[in-house]
């Protein structure tokens, strides 16, 4: 007999695994968390739990009634009457199932029906609806019972006010950006509806909180969308565009504020973020980059774009300065000081990144405002382009302020400020010759045979030649070096451009304003004109000398360009300059303590390239007579003017022995008297005196002056008596000028305090006075006078 098959009885538990397995593997298992289910017994009765050690490679965890030995019992009955009468709200949820079989010798107590009152009574008035709150207190237990204590309050309507409050973190806390918007932060357009409504009205305080709490709200974000650029730039370039429309506040009460605020944060992002270097992207369609690549293509792309709208809104708030003609609205200050602000972040960023995208652009904003009227304004562009000029190393923004500069004179026909031509003394032109073309020409004319003539390059070599000058043009552009060779070519025509412009001045508008600039200028450069020019030069230096009514200051830059050219190439020249001499001379002595102590520096550098650059050309008289009018120059200056004059002495004495007549008292010996009313050096007899000036100067109130004079009444020793300290005896009298400068109202070093002097009078004692009433009206004034001082 063949037995049946019938189907294989599988159990319950077995089945639930097979169907567990089935869902885990597609991914429809639903985990329970915070939950372990407890293994059904396979027979009915009670579940107990697990024991340790029952399983080898079962883990140990803590269950549920590990948890309820370690609860006081009277806190578990109190918790199983309290989810059973449902008097808690918070544990309406809970369902509970009384095991009566679990615990039966425990020890229950029974509630206080008091408290169980009071408890119920908070509960059921707390979930009632109402505008009004009620507070419980803490109860009062008294005799009669406990005394139940609350207070009404209103609840608090939820303002749009208090959720922005809410929303801005404390200050000193860090924000967490948000992981949805990537740390990015978005323009919050309900600040715009923030103004107050117009038919309510209101006090100054409301309108001063107001404001404060709007200002306060755009320095946040202004602060955080910085400091996330500052932090990750690549990551968060998108709040550039939320920073520029903040720019763009329209709300009545912070938007000058905001806009400043604005306007000075995003001045300091670009000059931390923006490179040395010009961005310059090429079109490559079809090429594939990598991702770093392209990543930092994208960034530059977005950086560059964001810096051009920031230079557009700061050029359209420059545009309050200098109004178009026919408008005819006026600006606050408010407004005005705005403009200002926009004019110092543009010189800021041109000082910073003069190499960057748009500098010519700046510069091309900038240069209109060294014409302003407020005179700030001038000063802070002047500063600004100064600093680009001193340290400029390719001369190629050199070039373009140059030419801006030259395009202003000429359109304004020489009516601007001194500060347009002031700026070009800041040029690095001293290096720059411009005979240097026509002599490199000349060579290679010279050098050139009737052989090199006859031989020509075939085509081959002419290709092969070519070929060689863009190699050697790609290796100048990989080397990490300037380029000499495009350098010397912007200098040369910086250098011609100025002179230019200095030429015209002279030419057409000789008595300007601009004439002292330009003559200060001129005398500057005069070394880097064209030889052919010189002659010409000090004949036109010459009649406006003579002719025209110079002032002392631009008298002196008159010869100061004469003798710098002739001490220079133009000492070829056979030009003699006996009228120069005397006009410097002459001049000397308009320079005082007063407004005119800033001359003397210009005096300084003449008297420099007068006595001791062409002290082989000047004569013996001529030579004591400078010496004797330095010397009583140095009476009338402040004492760094003084030290100037005695170091400049002091040189005249060590180079040229036939000086030291003027330290011999005796006058017998001599041609005559001393005539320093003269206007000729040659002819006042100055051999004939003494440094008389000298001994005054042995009593004067700078310490460093007294050792110098001193110093050169004992003949300008080296060593011993009456010798100078080695760190003073090296410095040049231009450096002495500067370091003992006391426009900063400070000695160096500091004079000591005069001790007082206490005056000894007579004992009365000794005095005999005939009548005996005059006797005693002295001592009574002495006594008055020593009670007073005393």
């Amino acid at each position: 007999m063949t037995a049946k098959k019938g189907k294989v009885r599988i159990s319950k538990l077995k089945r639930s695994n097979q169907k567990r397995t089935k869902l885990a593997r597609q991914g429809k298992l639903k985990h329970k968390r915070n939950k372990k289910a407890m293994p059904k017994p396979l027979f009915g009765g009670p579940q107990n739990p697990p024991h340790q050690g029952t399983n080898e490679g079962e883990e140990e965890s803590d269950h549920d009634l590990g948890i309820l030995d370690m609860v006081d019992e009277d806190d578990i009955d109190f918790l199983k009457n309290a989810v059973s009468s449902r008097s808690y709200s918070l544990l309406n949820k809970i369902r509970y199932r009384n095991d009566s079989h679990k615990d039966v010798n425990k020890r229950k107590r029974a509630p206080d029906d008091g408290e169980r009152e009071i408890e119920d009574k908070y509960e059921e008035e707390l979930l009632e609806p109402g505008n009004k709150k009620t507070k419980y207190l803490l109860p009062i237990k008294t005799k009669q019972g406990i005394v139940c204590r609350t207070v009404e309050e209103e609840e608090e309507e939820v303002n749009y006010e208090d959720n922005e409050k809410e929303n801005i973190p404390e200050e000193g806390k860090a924000v967490e950006p948000d992981s949805e918007s990537d740390g990015e932060i978005v323009l919050d357009e309900t600040v715009e509806g923030d103004s107050l409504n117009p038919n309510v009205p209101v006090n100054t305080a409301q309108l001063i909180f107001h404001r404060q709490q709007l200002l306060q709200k755009r320095k946040f974000q202004i602060g955080v969308l910085s400091s996330g650029l500052l932090e990750a730039p690549e990551t968060k370039v998108k709040n550039f565009k939320v920073l520029l429309e903040i720019m763009e506040e329209r709300t009545p009460e912070i938007h000058i504020t905001v806009c400043k605020l604005a306007c000075v944060s995003l001045l300091e992002v670009f000059k931390d973020l923006l490179p040395a270097y010009q961005i310059k992207h090429q079109e490559t369609a079809g090429v594939k980059l990598k991702k770093t690549t392209l990543q930092l293509q994208n960034y530059e792309k977005s950086l560059l774009k964001a810096y051009k709208m920031y230079l557009q809104k700061l050029e359209k708030l420059t545009n309050i300065l200098c109004p178009k003609r026919g408008n005819t609205k006026v600006f606050s200050e408010q407004e005005i000081a705005l403009g200002k602000l926009s004019v110092q972040c543009l010189c800021e960023l041109l000082v910073a990144h003069p190499y960057f995208n748009f500098s010519r652009n700046l510069a091309q904003m900038l240069i209109p405002f060294l014409n302003h009227r407020f005179s700030d304004v001038r000063e802070r562009v002047a500063e600004a382009v100064k600093t680009v000029l001193k340290e400029d190393k390719k001369g190629e923004i050199s070039l373009d302020i140059v030419r801006r500069i030259n395009h202003l004179v000429k359109s304004r026909s020489h009516s601007v400020h001194v500060e347009v031509l002031g700026v070009l003394l800041s040029l690095r032109i001293k290096d720059v010759n411009l005979d240097k073309e026509k002599e490199d020409f000349i060579k290679q004319k010279k050098f050139k045979t009737h052989r090199q003539k006859l031989l020509t390059m075939s085509k081959r070599e002419r290709k092969k030649s070519k070929k060689l000058e863009e190699l050697e043009k790609e290796l100048l552009e990989t080397k990490a070096e300037e380029n000499v060779q495009s350098k010397q070519q912007n200098l040369t025509e910086v250098t011609k451009t100025v002179f230019t412009i200095y030429f015209r001045v002279l030419k057409q508008a000789p008595s300007s304003k601009l004439l002292s600039v330009t003559l200060e200028g001129l005398a500057r450069f005069a070394h880097c004109i064209n030889l052919e020019f010189y002659h010409d030069l000090v004949n036109v230096m010459d009649h406006m000398l003579e002719n025209e009514p110079l002032g002392h200051r631009e008298q002196l830059h008159c010869v100061e360009t004469v003798f710098t050219i002739l001490s220079g190439q133009g000492d070829v020249l056979n030009i003699d300059p006996f009228r120069f001499y005397s006009h410097l001379y002459r001049n000397l002595l308009h320079i005082n303590a007063g407004k005119s102590h800033g001359d003397m520096q210009i005096a300084l550098r003449t008297l420099d390239a007068v006595l001791i650059k062409r002290r082989k050309k000047i004569s013996n008289q001529r030579l004591l007579a400078f010496t004797k009018r330095v010397s009583t120059l140095a009476l009338q200056l402040l004492h760094n003017g003084t030290l100037s004059c005695l170091a400049l002495v002091k040189t005249i004495l060590t180079m040229n022995k036939s000086v030291d007549i003027l330290l011999d008292l005796d006058s017998t010996v001599g041609q005559g008297h001393y005539f320093p009313e003269l206007e000729q050096p040659e002819y006042c007899n100055a051999g004939n005196t003494a440094l008389w000036e000298m001994t005054v100067l042995q009593r004067h109130y700078h310490p460093t002056v007294r050792k110098f004079a001193s110093h050169i009444l004992h003949n300008v020793p080296a060593t011993g008596e009456g010798s100078l300290p080695p760190e003073l005896a090296k410095q040049s009298p231009e450096v002495l000028y500067t370091n003992f400068d006391p426009s900063d109202m400070a000695f160096s070093p500091s004079v000591p305090v005069p001790k007082k002097n206490v005056a000894k009078g007579r004992p009365l004692g000794k005095i005999n006075f005939i009548n005996q009433d005059l006797e005693n009206y002295t001592e009574n004034i002495f006594k008055a006078v020593n009670t007073t001082f005393s």
